[in-house]
């Protein structure tokens, strides 16, 4: 919303006796209403909760409050807006609004725009816990193996955010917002277990290979239960020749070419050659 509808709307508030303001004398100055609608970044319900509270706090202090005259100048404004209430209400738009923005800072690799909107959560009285959880979330599913460092950070985050607290762990947060927004991107982790988990909501499951199969005792051996595993450390590269772990030919975890993940696709394909490599000795062998 603009300047100009946010001022309509506050003069609106002081005028509506049933949902408003009405009932109370107060006399608003323009400049009051102005700096309103100025500082509250096109946010309409934040204006007018400063009005109210501005209005009902000098109300409170009144004797007989509806009849009391209540002058809301340019000080009850500014003193209003700063109240912690005002930017912030930790269950309605606001707070998901602002924790949006800063997930989408985050993702979109800008730390100058999510350090501001860790700042503005913070100074809004948002629980930090809520944001250090936010940040651990956002490790795994926006950057995860791109840069396996950031789960660790965002952990030890939320462990110091937990027992030092604020203010200081508005530090600890800041570093590790501006680390997230830094680290390279990948989501293929969020990707392979979304898919692998639609796999086995769908009951399109598979059984464990049987020489997959723990086998505790003698009667479970005899049933073949870990019969031919290979163990990989026996072999070339540390890698197991022709070892089915699924059962099926299904690729759930699909690597970037960002960050960790391109290392990480590179001993994949040194797995595979490997693999190539031990079936086409067998075959010249039989």
């Amino acid at each position: 919303l603009t300047r100009e509808n946010i001022i309509t709307l506050l003069k609106r508030a002081l005028a509506d006796a049933e949902r408003g303001l009405g009932n109370y004398n107060v006399t608003a100055s323009d400049e009051a209403l102005e700096h309103l609608a100025e500082v509250c970044d096109g946010d309409a319900r934040r204006a007018l909760t400063a009005l109210e509270v501005g209005v009902m706090s000098q109300a409170a202090e009144a004797g007989d409050a509806k009849s009391a005259g209540i002058i809301f100048d340019i000080a009850g404004a500014q003193d209003s807006i700063q109240q912690k209430v005002i930017a912030y209400d930790s269950a309605g738009d606001m707070h998901y609004d602002a924790a949006s923005a800063l997930i989408k800072s985050m993702r979109g690799s800008d730390p100058q725009a999510a350090v501001y909107w860790l700042a503005k959560m913070l100074e809004a009285g948002e629980d930090p816990r809520f944001i250090a959880r936010r940040v651990a979330i956002l490790a795994s599913e926006d950057i995860g193996n791109a840069d396996p460092r950031a789960i660790s950070i965002a952990a030890a985050a939320y462990q110091i955010t937990e027992r030092v607290g604020m203010p200081e762990c508005r530090i600890t947060l800041s570093q590790a917002v501006i680390y997230m927004a830094c680290a390279p991107k990948s989501n293929a982790s969020y990707r392979a277990i979304a898919e692998a988990m639609d796999d086995v909501k769908n009951n399109r499951t598979m059984p464990v290979p049987i020489h997959l199969k723990n086998a505790p005792h003698p009667g479970m051996a005899k049933l073949g239960y870990g019969k031919d595993y290979r163990y990989s450390h026996n072999y070339p590269g540390g890698v197991s020749p022709d070892q089915d772990y699924l059962g099926v030919d299904k690729q759930y975890y699909i690597p970037t070419d960002r960050g960790y993940e391109k290392h990480i696709t590179a001993y994949l394909e040194f797995v595979d050659k490997l693999r190539t490599k031990a079936e086409q000795s067998e075959g010249e062998s039989s």
